[in-house]
C-alpha cells in the first residue's frame, strides 16, 4: 500500500474551523485542483515537449471568460530549497501546495546541520561511530550519488566521510546509486571519480574506505510507493549480501564497462553491481555494522528503510536480517516512524489546507496513480500518513503500469479522470485534488516524442474535467509542481542555445527544469480578478482554493492569487 494510505493522523485540536470569506461566497459546485506534474513554461522551441504537444484545452483556458492565468515559481527558495539554482521537485512542490506557505526543506536543513556541525553532535551519529569502532565492522553509507539536490547531495556524503576519518573510523563502505535523472543522463563518472579519489585520500593511517556496490536508481534500491519491490531486493542483495550478476574492481570500471557494452545506456537504468577484491565482495553488511542512508527526501527512501528495520517484512526474501544500526539522513515518515533513527529533524509541517478543510467539514477527494499518489496525500498533508477525517476524505489510488514510461506515455491519465468525474458527479466532496504524473515520469526518460504524447494525454483528460466542472458550476485550478517536459535538452550556461554532443546531436536532459509553471483558474459564471501577488509561487495556491470555496484563509497562509 502506498505512502499516504496507511495509518490515521490525529490532528491537534488547535486547528479551528475556517470562517466564511468576507467578500466571496464561493462557487456553487466543487473546486478541483489539477497538478500536471512536470509541465512547466519552456522556451517554446524544439526542446519544449509542452509547446510541441497538441493541447487544445490548455490553449483554450486563458481565453475563456472568467479565467485568470499567471506563471508561478516552483523551484529554489520559492519551495524552501537553499538557492534559486536548485530545481523544484514533486515532494517540495506538493508540500508548498498543501501547506500554503514555504518551509525549509530537506536539502537546506541538512546543509545547515552539516555546516554548523549539529549533525555530528547528535546522538545517532555518535551511536553509529561508537558501534563500528567497537565491532570493527565498516560504517556503511547508501544513497544517490549526485549534486542534483532533489534526493541527496554528494557534498553531504563527502562531509560525513571526512568526519568519520577525523573521528577514527577505520573502515567505511559506500554503496552508490547512480542518478542520470536529476542530473545529466550519463554524468555518473563526474560523481564516481571524485568520490573514489576522496576515499583513496582518506584511506591512510590504517583506514580502509571503499565503494562496495551500486546500481542505477531506477533498477536498484530506490523504489517508491511499493510499485516494484524487486528494485529494493536487487539493492539488498548487492549492498547487504554482496551479490549481483556483475562484479568489478571499482565503480568507475563498472560504469565504463556498461557504457562500452551499450553506448545508449543511461545512468538511472544501469544494473546493480558489486565491487570485489581477490574474488570476494569488499563490503557486505554484517552484524555489528552501522548503516546511514544519506538521501534526505523520503519517497524513495522508505522501502529500503523498512527492509533494514522491520523484522516481519515479507515483501521479498531478505535472508537473515543483519544486526545493524540503521539511520536515515532524515525521518522519512513521521507518523509511521520510518526509520526510527535519523540524523536531521525533518520540517515540522502542520496546519495544512487538508487539515483545515477537514476541521471545517469540507469533504475532500485525492487521486493519482501509484507513482504520485503519495504526493496528493502524504506530501500534501505535510508529510503525514493517513487522513485527517476518515468520514469526509476519499483517497483513490490508481495502480501504475510497471513498464518503461516512454512505452505508455499516456500512463493512467484516463483512469484518474474517470475516478474524478465520478466524484464530481457524486457531489460529496467539495474540494478535489488530482495529479497527472505523465509530464514528469515520461520527461525523466529523455524521450522527446513520448513526452509530447504524455502532455497530449493529460490535455485530453483535462478537457473532460473542464466540461464536468462547468456543468457542476464549480471551479478548476490547473497548475504544476515543477517543470520537466518543458525542457528536454540541456541548455548552454548563457542560455543562448541547446548543448550539442560530440556527434552533433542535442544533449538530452532528464532532470527537472528551473522554469516557472502555468496556473489557470477558471470559475465559469464568475469574473476573477488578480490580487497582483508579487513573485507568486505554489504556496499561494492553498489560499486561492479556500477563496474559491468561500472560506477565509488562515493568517499564516500566503495570500490568495485572487482579489
Amino acid at each position: 500500500m502506498a505512502v499516504g494510505a496507511r495509518g490515521h493522523y490525529n490532528a491537534p485540536m488547535s486547528v479551528e474551523p475556517l470562517e466564511k470569506h468576507p467578500d466571496f461566497a464561493g462557487v456553487d459546485g466543487p473546486v478541483l485542483l489539477v497538478v500536471m506534474d512536470g509541465v512547466g513554461i519552456g522556451r517554446r522551441d524544439e526542446g519544449d515537449a509542452v509547446w510541441l504537444a497538441r493541447t487544445p484545452n490548455l490553449d483554450a483556458l486563458p481565453t475563456l471568460e472568467g479565467t485568470l492565468s499567471l506563471p508561478l515559481r516552483a523551484h529554489g527558495k520559492a519551495v524552501g530549497l537553499p538557492s534559486d539554482d536548485d530545481m523544484g521537485n514533486s515532494e517540495v512542490g506538493h508540500n508548498a501546495l498543501g501547506a500554503g506557505r514555504v518551509y525549509d526543506q530537506g536539502a537546506k536543513r541538512v546543509a545547515l546541520a552539516i555546516e554548523a556541525g549539529e549533525i555530528f553532535e547528535g546522538e545517532v551519529w555518535k551511536e553509529s561511530v561508537a558501534r563500528v569502532k567497537e565491532s570493527g565492522e565498516p560504517l556503511h553509507f547508501i544513497g544517490l550519488l549526485s549534486d542534483g539536490n532533489v534526493h541527496s547531495h554528494q557534498d553531504h556524503l563527502h562531509a560525513m566521510l571526512r568526519r568519520a576519518a577525523e573521528e577514527g573510523v577505520e573502515r567505511v563502505r559506500v554503496h552508490v546509486l547512480l542518478d542520470g535523472r536529476d542530473v545529466g543522463e550519463t554524468s555518473a563518472l563526474e560523481y564516481v571519480e571524485p568520490l573514489e579519489a576522496l576515499l583513496e585520500d582518506l584511506s591512510q593511517d590504517g583506514r580502509d574506505y571503499r565503494v562496495a556496490s551500486g546500481g542505477g536508481r531506477m533498477t536498484t534500491t530506490m523504489d517508491r510507493y511499493e510499485a516494484d519491490w524487486a528494485m529494493v531486493e536487487r539493492g539488498w542483495n548487492a549492498h547487504v549480501k554482496g551479490e549481483a550478476e556483475r562484479r568489478f574492481a571499482s565503480a568507475s570500471e563498472a560504469v565504463e564497462t556498461f557504457r562500452a557494452e551499450d553506448p545508449k545506456a543511461t545512468d538511472q537504468f544501469l544494473p546493480a553491481f558489486v565491487i570485489e577484491a581477490d574474488g570476494e565482495p569488499v563490503g557486505p553488511i554484517r552484524d555489528g555494522a552501522a548503516v546511514i542512508f544519506f538521501n534526505f527526501r523520503g519517497d524513495r527512501a522508505i522501502e529500503i528503510s523498512r527492509a533494514f528495520t522491520e523484522e516481519d517484512l515479507d515483501a521479498f526474501d531478505r535472508g537473515p536480517l543483519p544486526d545493524v544500526l540503521f539511520a536515515g539522513m532524515m525521518q522519512y515518515d513521521g507518523d509511521l516512524h520510518i526509520p526510527p533513527r535519523f540524523l536531521v529533524e525533518p520540517p515540522a509541517i502542520e496546519k495544512t489546507l487538508g487539515e483545515y478543510l477537514a476541521r471545517s467539514g469540507v469533504g475532500q477527494f485525492a487521486c493519482s496513480e501509484t507513482q504520485k499518489f503519495g504526493h496528493v496525500t502524504y506530501f500534501w498533508n505535510g508529510n503525514k500518513s493517513g487522513k485527517f477525517d476518515e468520514d469526509s476524505e476519499v483517497y483513490v489510488e490508481i495502480p501504475s503500469d510497471n513498464v518503461p514510461f516512454e512505452q505508455r506515455p499516456w500512463m493512467k491519465a484516463a483512469e484518474i479522470a474517470d475516478a474524478t468525474l465520478k466524484a464530481i458527479a457524486g457531489g460529496e466532496q467539495k474540494h478535489l485534488r488530482i495529479n497527472f504524473a505523465n509530464g514528469d515520469m515520461v520527461g525523466h526518460t529523455g524521450h522527446l516524442e513520448a513526452a509530447i504524447v504524455s502532455v497530449e494525454a493529460v490535455d485530453l483528460q483535462l478537457g473532460r474535467l473542464m466540461d464536468a466542472i462547468q456543468k457542476a458550476k464549480g471551479a478548476i485550478l490547473v497548475t504544476a509542481d515543477h517543470g520537466n517536459a518543458d525542457q528536454m535538452y540541456e541548455v548552454e550556461k548563457d542560455g543562448s542555445a541547446y548543448k550539442r554532443r560530440s556527434d552533433g546531436s542535442l544533449d538530452v536532459r532528464t532532470s527537472h527544469s528551473l522554469n516557472q509553471v502555468p496556473c489557470f483558474i477558471w470559475a465559469p459564471g464568475h469574473v476573477l480578478k488578480s490580487a497582483g501577488v508579487e513573485d507568486a509561487g505554489l504556496s499561494n495556491v492553498a489560499a486561492t482554493v479556500l477563496h474559491l470555496l468561500g472560506l477565509r484563509k488562515p493568517e499564516h497562509f500566503e495570500p490568495s492569487l485572487l482579489a
